[in-house]
């Protein structure tokens, strides 16, 4: 088993851009924290967009965005800001408390004009080494479809996270199946496929240690990065002027 000193100084350097962005846009946001502070997230949007939001969303689209580390760095390196960005914020909440009525037993956070949906084994769980969905997985699955088809102007990208166990090139395989298990199940319940993306990132992003049972429990996981397509986009644009 590879140590988890190893991976986690992986971890650490590969955040170590994504710190730097952080630092080199506070300045920017500094003489609007507490407005920030003390706001939804709905305002944050547009506070974001007012100040620097184009600052923001390309720093950081180049350091942890699409294509780049797990689900919030896409959502963060798609960024809007301004009006636009509050008014899919606003959408955003709403979708995200409906989320959390429907399943529980999920972790959903609202990142910037995105949602990050964290569903672990109390949710969507596996067999050992296999990529097929077991019932408790569907049945969990199917409270999140409702949700999905009430609002059909997002983009969810689905990535599959394994624990350590076993071969760096083996479980990044498995978590690249896990996650088109998932996409295909929501697509048979009526949901249009071509609204998900798959991306395996195997033992890459653990979030928890895996030297222990309950640790590596936590690490195999499935992420959902639920951000807004173009139509939603426009949308908002319309609105905002």
């Amino acid at each position: 088993m590879k140590s988890t000193q190893n991976i986690y100084n992986k971890i650490n350097f590969k955040t170590i851009g994504r710190n730097l962005a952080i630092l080199t846009i506070s300045s920017l946001f500094l003489v609007q924290c507490k407005a920030i502070k003390n706001s939804n997230n709905t305002q944050r949007g547009a506070v974001i967009g007012a100040t620097s939001g184009a600052v923001l969303g390309g720093v950081l689209g180049n350091n942890v965005g699409k294509g780049g580390r797990g689900a919030e760095g896409a959502i963060l390196g798609g960024i809007i800001g301004g009006v636009t960005g509050g008014l899919i914020g606003r959408q955003m909440d709403k979708q995200a408390r409906e989320i959390e009525q429907q399943l529980p037993s999920a972790q959903v956070e609202r990142v910037g004009e995105g949602i990050k949906l964290t569903l672990n084994e109390n949710s969507v769980n596996f067999d050992l080494n296999k990529s097929s969905l077991t019932s408790t997985a569907k049945a969990n699955l199917d409270k999140l479809v409702s949700v999905f088809k009430n609002y059909p102007d997002t983009n969810i990208t689905i990535y599959g996270h394994t624990d350590s166990s076993g071969d760096e090139g083996y479980n990044m395989n498995l978590s690249v199946a896990r996650a088109e298990s998932v996409k295909v199940y929501l697509a048979s319940k009526g949901l249009s496929s071509s609204r998900f993306d798959i991306v395996g990132m195997g033992e890459t992003e653990p979030i928890d240690s895996n030297e222990t049972v309950s640790g590596r429990a936590n690490n195999r996981r499935v992420e959902f990065a639920i951000m807004a397509n173009n139509k939603m986009i426009e949308d908002a644009e319309k609105q905002s002027n």
